[in-house]
């Protein structure tokens, strides 16, 4: 059968009329992603802020007022006093703060000089990431306390190690702007993968395939009637998630816009295939928005590096993650966002989306084709 630009334009109109009278339909494509990046915008963070530590003072001096001060400046910590290291132990086991700081009875300008000034800090390890930002939070407030002590009294302070950190890509250390990026993935996977998902699933619950099936229109046309509404619901909702992230969070898009909409659209395209492929195998719209949540929203959250490292994972998880194309493109994503067109990122990222996207259709088409012919 031939390929009708004037059939697949009725199938379009038919598309775009039904988005139009479902608002679910409008809202996961153009509502949710909005919401969602206002929520992991502003609710949550991977910054520690205004951490609770106890301080010990056995005998408060000059110096250790000038440390402690340090402390209370820092938007890291909210230190809390205690009188002896007993209660301060209490105070931790009810959890009432995260650390403790000690400063010992000789905690002294001698001490400092000689590399060895006598102060404990002990943290509460049950969170363990809590627990190693608190102690590079430390570390960090303890440098800085020593160069403005040796600018102040001019004498040189004994340090084994002068280290002079220097950050790339990411200066202020914002989570949104290593967040936003990922959520904008996750965006994109719902209206991509879970919307369509629903599309075939649907007509075959309604009883309308079979009345499409009557018509002159081919295997084909009906794809990609179902694909194009989408495609460009889709790629709506990451314009408005961009101009978000941007003008409202603030993130840094140092790459190019042309760049990261082509990457958007393999990643969508990679989607929609999936989508149509769970959409094709499970007749029911229950069943198959179960499984496009489980096989591609929950893979896309936990999986791609939005936010667990993947060279943190075992051996055989990372070799998975290689199936995702969420993985490609959070990277690709993060590297546009904060570092640019690095084009030894993106070309081999960029070409991982093409292969994934043609797959997906392709095995679309094919169960499609079974299917309804």
């Amino acid at each position: 059968m031939s390929f009708a630009p004037m059939r697949l334009g009725a199938l379009w109109r038919k598309e775009w009329i039904q988005i139009w009278r479902d608002p679910a339909s409008i809202g996961i494509g153009v509502v949710l992603p909005a919401l969602l990046l206002l929520i992991f915008g502003y609710g949550i963070s991977l910054d520690a802020l205004r951490l609770p530590i106890g301080v010990v003072v056995e005998k408060p001096n000059p110096l250790t007022a000038s440390f402690v001060a340090g402390l209370e400046q820092s938007r890291y910590f909210a230190p809390h006093p205690y009188g002896s290291i007993g209660v301060a132990e209490e105070a931790m086991s009810r959890t009432k703060v995260e650390a403790i700081l000690w400063l010992w009875g000789d905690f002294t300008r001698r001490g400092l000089r000689e590399g060895n000034a006598p102060l404990s800090l002990i943290v509460n390890g049950v969170d363990a990431n809590t627990a190693r930002l608190m102690e590079g939070y430390f570390q960090g407030v303890w440098g800085q306390w020593l160069d403005w002590e040796a600018k102040t009294s001019g004498e040189p302070i004994l340090t084994p190690v002068d280290v002079e950190s220097r950050i790339w890509f990411n200066p202020a250390l914002e989570s949104r702007h290593y967040l936003a990026p990922g959520v904008i993935v996750i965006n994109m996977t719902l209206v991509g993968a879970l919307l369509t998902a629903l599309v075939i699933a649907r007509e075959w619950e309604r009883g309308t395939m079979e009345a499409l099936l009557s018509t002159p229109v081919s295997v084909s046309e009906i794809l990609w009637s179902k694909i194009g509404p989408y495609f460009v619901l889709g790629m709506g909702g990451m314009a408005v998630s961009v101009g978000m992230a941007v003008g409202l969070f603030g993130a840094p898009l140092v790459g190019s816009l042309w760049v990261l909409f082509l990457a958007a659209a393999l990643f969508l395209l990679s989607s929609l295939g999936m989508g149509l492929v769970i959409s094709t195998a499970f007749r029911s719209t229950f069943l198959a928005s179960m499984v496009a949540v489980v096989a591609t929203f929950l893979p896309a959250f936990i999986l791609s590096g939005f936010i667990f490292d993947i060279g943190s994972m075992p051996g055989p998880i990372r070799l998975f993650t290689y199936l995702l194309a969420a993985r490609y493109f959070v990277a690709l994503l993060q590297t546009i966002f904060l570092a640019g067109n690095v084009w030894s990122v993106i070309l081999p990222n960029l070409a991982a989306l093409f292969l994934m996207a043609a797959l997906f259709l392709g095995i679309a088409w094919r169960m499609s084709r079974r299917s309804l012919e």
